[in-house]
């Protein structure tokens, strides 16, 4: 199947770019020859930690699929991969793996940080690109890399596996053909998930000598690791991850878009929230506890996420209503409960008048991505670049929204009065109190209500100037993202 890949890179040119341009998402017959569903597809796999062992998994089962080539910084992990795939080729720096003519498609599930990068080198040296949620690390670099698919007419599918399993379209005919509840009111969206501190070093974390810490940090800063780990936990600082919210948020978020405005709302025109990092003296920087409203301009939107259990000493995840992974449409005849693998709806009196059951989409949402690779079409995506930026880009503004944040006041808090706001703020109070934790200490931030411009995807109005620091990241030096102009 390498026969259709036109580029010819080396690791000292691969960076030059494809003089294919403007690009759009449709089948582009004549222009790229499809293939069929007996053609072997090789893909390279950008990262070799947990969830791409899972993917191997599921790509490993698809017909005419060759796991052909692995990558990772970690030569410790690099070579537990290679165990469970001898046929692969290996290499630590992935711009090797990207030059590699015999290769179809990449898989990219690095740190949040390398997302864009990798997936725009891979697009312009000719590959196709399946990357792990969130696709962006900062909402610039997400747009860079809608362009690069377009400008170089690749197919890239984002890891929000759940838009491959049919019960997704089930809910939507449920709740937008039938209206069997009548019209959404507005929706909650929830993370509760109990997780631990990260420990907090008094000397900075020595860095193994089976990693090859510059290629690891890649667009990163090279800052002092205070953590314990160097692997996973990357999720919760600033320079590397998204925290929560990017984590998981991107997944319930992308449910939202999906099946409650049926992706026609991009980004919310304006957001509001906050949060902290408490209960637990680590080196982590992103909230464990957080809370954001989000106005579509429809119906109002919130999240709340807490990493906390309930209380000290008390296990299970903070009180809340619905699924604790997923979100809630209330509805004028009742509410719809939806979450990964599953969903359940109401009536007005609460009783539960019909189930829905999914498998999640892992195994479907990979065969998704080889369908369109075959085909040659983008407009076979279930989950598009666009469409995985677009439900990054709550979460990043999320992110920005507390990042933005100055002390929590009850004054400012009623600036909303929406009773989904309002409702989470008695939830989220309560959860605080019990870890004898008050609102309105100097550990809890809230932002000024930030407007947003969807078109531009940048902030715009009062305190714009504050919130879009945090739009494009600084790269480090040999490592920036491109600018990809369509």
């Amino acid at each position: 199947m390498t026969a259709r890949h036109s580029s010819a890179t080396t690791r000292r040119d691969f960076l030059v770019q494809s003089t294919v341009a403007g690009a759009t998402l449709v089948s582009a017959p004549g222009i790229l020859s499809a293939r069929t569903v007996a053609d072997n597809v090789n893909v390279g796999f950008i990262s070799c930690g947990g969830r791409a062992g899972q993917l191997m998994n599921s790509f490993s089962k698809i017909s005419g699929v060759n796991i052909a080539a692995l990558c990772d910084p970690d030569e410790s992990r690099l070579m537990s991969a290679k165990k469970k795939h001898p046929q692969a080729t290996t290499c630590k720096d992935l711009r090797d793996l990207i030059a590699d003519k015999s290769i179809d498609a990449v898989v990219v599930a690095t740190s949040n940080h390398w997302h864009c990068l990798a997936s725009i080198w891979a697009m312009e040296a000719g590959k196709d690109v399946y990357v792990e949620k969130p696709l962006s690390h900062s909402q610039w670099e997400g747009i860079q890399t809608v362009n690069a698919a377009r400008k170089y007419r690749r197919v890239c599918q984002v890891g929000t596996q759940q838009r491959s399993d049919p019960m997704q379209q089930e809910i939507q005919k449920f709740l937008h053909e039938e209206k069997a509840l009548g019209g959404i009111v507005s929706a909650r969206v929830n993370r509760y998930g109990v997780r631990g501190p990260i420990g907090k070093r008094s000397t900075p974390l020595e860095i193994g000598k089976s990693v090859d810490y510059d290629l690891w940090l890649g667009p990163a800063q090279d800052e002092p690791i205070y953590r314990n780990k160097l692997q996973y936990d990357w999720h919760w600082d600033w320079n590397t991850g998204s925290g929560e919210m990017g984590n998981w948020g991107v997944h319930v978020l992308d449910d939202l878009r999906n099946n409650v405005f049926l992706d026609k709302v991009a980004l919310p025109r304006r957001i509001f929230g906050g949060g902290g990092r408490v209960a637990w003296d680590d080196a982590g920087e992103t909230p464990n506890v957080h809370f954001v409203y989000f106005d579509t301009g429809k119906i109002p939107v919130v999240i709340g996420l807490s990493n906390l259990t309930d209380a000290p000493g008390k296990g299970g995840a903070a009180a809340h209503p619905g699924p604790g992974s997923g979100y809630i449409a209330y509805c004028e005849g009742g509410r719809f409960e939806g979450q990964r693998g599953s969903g359940a709806a109401f009536d007005s009196d609460g009783k539960l008048i019909r189930k829905f059951k999914g498998g999640g989409g892992n195994g479907l949402h990979q065969q998704n991505f080889i369908d369109a690779v075959r085909a040659e079409d983008p407009g076979l995506l279930k989950t598009d670049v666009l469409v995985g930026h677009l439900s990054t880009g709550w979460c990043n503004l999320a992110n920005i929204a507390y990042q933005t944040g100055g002390q929590f006041t009850e004054d400012a808090s009623r600036q909303i009065t929406d009773s989904v706001w309002t409702n989470l703020l008695d939830q989220t109070r309560k959860h605080l109190d019990n870890h004898k934790i008050m609102m309105t200490s100097d550990q809890i931030k809230l932002s000024p209500v930030l407007t947003v411009d969807v078109e531009k995807e940048m902030f715009v109005g009062e305190n714009a100037d504050l919130a879009n620091k945090f739009i494009k990241r600084e790269y480090r030096k040999g490592y920036e993202v491109p600018t990809i102009d369509v």
